[in-house]
């Protein structure tokens, strides 16, 4: 009997999209491509008879997508999320090109569910979304014209993430497993917490502090064990605080 194929742990996140039609073109560029997983962060409109139409068929993707308030509920059970911007930002963790990307992306989707995150068809993904996932990504587009349709951009991730999961692969050996968003976000929820408590962080005048303490820990993508003795960490000082 053949292993279903580990697409299946691939969901695709819309943020914010103001268009139904580009969330049935989406659809579509899912199920052409073999993904199901399409989960909407405050939709404009969903559901919608343009989106039907857009899907072309793909209907059981519209039918299953689940419909969220906030992107950190959307990523509730992943283990890796790569972010699609139109433009480097300040701040961010280090970029990779599409292609490099895919590869990134599929390594973790091996070990758990991974999403590919989009955001407003006018305003892309606010810096505050960005900084919960854990890898941002471009597509290479003409630099004198960069305007890239959001159901593009979908299909252009889904064909690459097929090109590398198509196939079922065993879990790569050798590698510990990541912490899951939960996971992560609980460690910035504590270490916030303890750097107030210590007098180190003023929430009145952050300077960006989070900011750069996400930027920090994201370049090291955490592993669970390193979250559990971090946070161990965080504790203990917590007790001499007391």
């Amino acid at each position: 009997m053949k292993a279903p194929s580990l697409l299946g742990r691939v969901r695709v996140v819309l943020s914010r999209t103001s268009h139904p039609g580009n969330i049935g073109g989406a659809a579509r560029a899912m199920k052409t491509m073999g993904l199901g997983q399409l989960v909407l962060v405050a939709p404009h409109e969903f559901p919608s008879e343009i989106a039907t139409a857009r899907a072309s068929g793909a209907t059981d993707v519209l039918a299953s997508a689940r419909v969220v308030d906030t992107l950190e509920v959307a990523l509730e059970g992943t283990v890796f999320a790569a972010a699609m911007t139109a433009r480097r930002r300040e701040l961010s963790l280090p970029m990779q090109w599409s292609r490099e990307a895919a590869d990134t992306v599929a390594g973790y989707a091996a070990q758990g569910d991974v999403a590919l995150v989009f955001g407003n068809e006018t305003s892309g993904l606010s810096n505050e979304e960005l900084a919960l996932c854990q890898l941002p990504v471009m597509i290479p587009t003409n630099p004198d014209y960069s305007s890239l349709n959001l159901a593009a951009a979908v299909q252009i991730l889904c064909y690459e993430m097929r090109l590398r999961l198509s196939a079922s692969a065993p879990a790569p050996d050798g590698l510990a497993a990541p912490a899951s968003f939960e996971e992560v976000e609980g460690f910035y929820g504590h270490l916030e917490s303890a750097m107030i408590r210590s007098g180190f962080h003023d929430p009145s005048n952050p300077r960006r502090l989070m900011a750069r303490i996400r930027r920090l820990f994201g370049r090291i993508r955490l592993e669970r064990e390193e979250v559990g003795i971090l946070r161990g960490i965080l504790s203990a000082l917590d007790r001499k605080v007391d």
